[in-house]
């Protein structure tokens, strides 16, 4: 039981009896395991890595430094046994990596398919009779190593790829530790526009030795397909098509004998269709029906698809919430366990609670409640679960729930007196509306320890606005990222602004070619808001930070909103969204590559740069090509306009947050926010 971070008791709950009891005496055993094992052990962090009570007795056992435990309180005696080593491989187990090694075996384990020469071979195991099956595949448009056989052995789904263009990205280690000259590094990395790989399925009759082409009208120019499945009967196969853009997810059934496709779903949308972290699909083979996750109605959501007739069947969630993800679907009870946010609509949307729903839409039950949000775990039977819950401001909270969410009984709460007002304060959430007027803006603020009302303190916001989810923590801890600024006498607040996920479609479609944005139209009129409430809050002295994408918005905050952002550190930022990866930027600024690229690059726009900027970037940063950081130095250079340009030698992605990327950072931001110079020490 988590009683406070990362400090833990264990405890026996009688679920019969409603009775609850302490598991052992934690100081004895962390005594008697310090003595046997020569380490330094804490009652309240045991190591535990696996812990039961043992059949019919009070004893518990436990898995700890690859030994298996047994202490009893009674005697107070403890004994180990070495884990049981896995088992070892048969010969038969050994060799069958070797033998499938190279290509892709039948369900019945006696045809294999092997790719050689652009091509595709035949191999019955246990022969040596080889049969070739395609004779068109050639460097220009190759078959892969990646196969999907029908349940019958009768067919293959095979992938054929004509190559994309090849894109390398070279960077100079200066000062390599085991040699005096620098050394060139190189590897692939594919940026928005470049020309990629193009894959189109072929369907292979091995029983008849055919190749019929899958007709690929509905699947034009594909960025991927994938989720690859057969029907039971072997007539048909599916996969799901993910078209260049991003704008146009579809479920495609292929016959098995005609290579002809149908659409079963057609997901798309004027803006983006969010592949990456909003989809979700379940085939239920006995209806052929499928659970499908669709932003359709302005809402991330569940839909139960006649595979048949590819219509929808009936919404299964519906309303201004949306579902956070999957957890187990039950096709026999056609039943769904998911995540929701923003179900409890008086609640922050962003807490996670768990929910269960029948197919049809009915039967919607919210198995969690508490104000925070929510992990669950459990019980082997499936009839009770345990719910943490916790919140910035609240720490955990531990129930015991029953399978229809109905409370057992509170068993703990964590505790959190022994902090002194000296060393920790709970940060503070704060609400304000948005740049629609309507819209709530959710954040947090993170106050010195040594806060004085009577003082005003420069405000420093951590950004990251990526795309891709929210980013404001909502559990609670007892140090959060951004703790160690406030203690050197500044405010230090982060929110999620509009473009940002986990809200409604409309509020992440405002990054759509316009990740520029950052949300900083919402992020300020938050800040203005907190702002009156706490007037120790200094507006006249605002800094920001963030790196990769939060890079990327430090500095366009300086070029687009220089007049309310003071001083900004950038890390790694992916400063020209044209240098970043092809799949994160295409996925938010669209394809093909437009003007809004250019007109949203922070080396465009370099030329409007106000205030002090610190350039932070790794010389070996494999995630964002470091050259973006240096074309926003060179512009700046050449706009005549001063900044301050921190290369880790030796360091990758994230270097500012190395122990001397935060010295440097902390230390900006005191010369530039308070005027003083920092102390040596």
């Amino acid at each position: 039981m988590l009683v406070a971070q990362n400090e833990y008791e264990f405890v026996v709950f009688d679920t019969t009896t409603s009775t609850r009891r302490q598991a052992f005496d934690a100081e004895k055993l962390a005594a008697e395991l310090a003595k046997q094992t020569g380490q330094k052990i804490f009652p309240v962090r045991l190591p535990f890595e696996f812990i039961t009570l043992v059949d019919n007795s009070t004893d518990v056992r436990f898995t700890y430094d690859r030994r298996v435990w047994t202490w009893s309180d009674e005697t107070g005696q403890l004994t180990a046994v070495p884990e049981t080593p896995p088992a070892p491989l048969s010969p038969e187990g050994a060799d069958e990596p070797r033998r499938r090694r190279g290509g892709r075996t039948s369900s019945d384990g006696t045809m294999t398919i092997l790719r050689r020469d652009h091509n595709l071979v035949l191999r019955k195991l246990g022969t040596d009779g080889e049969q070739t099956l395609t004779t068109d595949g050639t460097v220009a448009n190759f078959y892969e190593e990646r196969l999907s056989w029908s349940p019958d052995g009768r067919y293959v789904l095979a992938w054929k790829t004509v190559p994309g263009e090849e894109h390398k990205v070279y960077l100079i280690e200066s000062s390599p530790r085991d040699q005096k000259q620098p050394k060139l590094h190189n590897y692939d990395y594919h940026k928005p526009g470049d020309r990629l790989p193009v894959t189109k399925p072929v369907l292979i009759d091995v029983a008849a030795g055919k190749v019929t082409p899958v007709a690929d009208d509905l699947f034009p120019n594909p960025w991927s397909q994938s989720q690859e499945t057969w029907a039971a009967d072997s007539t048909r196969c599916w996969f799901l098509y993910n078209q260049r853009g991003h704008q146009t997810l579809r479920w495609i059934e292929v016959t098995a004998a005609t290579g002809a496709t149908r659409t079963i779903i057609d997901e798309t949308s004027p803006t983006f269709v969010d592949y990456a972290h909003k989809v979700f699909l379940h085939r239920v083979e006995t209806t052929n029906e499928l659970v499908w996750m669709s932003e359709s109605s302005g809402w991330n959501h569940l839909y139960l698809i006649d595979s048949d007739t590819a219509s929808v069947k009936n919404a299964i969630t519906s309303g201004p919430w949306v579902v956070r993800g999957v957890d187990r679907v039950d096709d026999e009870k056609r039943q769904i366990w998911f995540r929701a946010g923003g179900i409890h609509p008086e609640q922050d949307p962003y807490h996670i609670h768990y929910c269960r729903v029948n197919f049809d839409g009915t039967g919607l039950t919210i198995l969690t409640e508490g104000d925070g949000t929510h992990h669950i775990e459990w019980s082997p039977t499936g009839a009770f679960f345990l719910d943490v819950y916790s919140r910035v401001d609240l720490p955990p909270v531990t129930e015991l729930r029953r399978k229809d969410g109905t409370l057992v009984c509170e068993l703990e709460r964590a505790d959190v007196s022994h902090l002194s007002k000296e060393s920790w304060k709970a940060p503070e959430r704060f609400v304000a509306k948005g740049r629609d007027g309507t819209t709530d803006i959710h954040g947090v603020i993170y106050w010195p320890t040594h806060f004085d009302s009577n003082n005003t303190y420069p405000v420093i916001e951590c950004i990251y606005a990526g795309p891709h989810s929210s980013h404001v923590p909502k559990e609670f801890r007892t140090s959060h990222y951004g703790q160690d600024l406030a203690e050197l006498g500044f405010i230090v607040v982060r929110m999620d602004g509009m473009g940002t996920s986990h809200r409604s479609k409309a509020f992440h479609d405002v990054c759509w070619k316009n990740l520029g944005d950052s949300g900083f139209p919402d992020r300020i009129l938050w800040m203005q808001a907190a702002a009156k409430k706490y007037p120790q809050m200094d507006l006249t002295r605002v800094g920001i930070f963030g790196g990769s994408a939060g890079g990327q918005s430090a500095v366009r905050a300086l070029e687009a909103h220089g007049d309310f952002y003071k001083a900004a550190v950038a890390d790694c930022g992916c400063h020209d969204n044209r240098m970043d990866k092809v799949w994160w930027n295409e996925l938010w600024m669209g394809y093909p590559i437009g003007p809004h690229y250019a007109e949203q690059s922070n080396v465009t726009n370099a030329h409007k740069l106000q205030g002090k900027l610190l350039l932070v970037v790794g010389e070996l940063d494999r995630n964002v090509d470091p050259a973006s950081t240096m074309q926003v130095a060179d512009a700046l250079i050449r706009a005549n306009k001063d900044f301050d340009l921190l290369v880790m030698t030796g360091a990758g992605h994230g270097s500012a947050e190395s122990p001397y990327g935060q010295r440097r950072r902390a230390d900006f931001f005191v010369r530039h926010l308070w005027n003083r110079e920092p102390r040596a020490d």
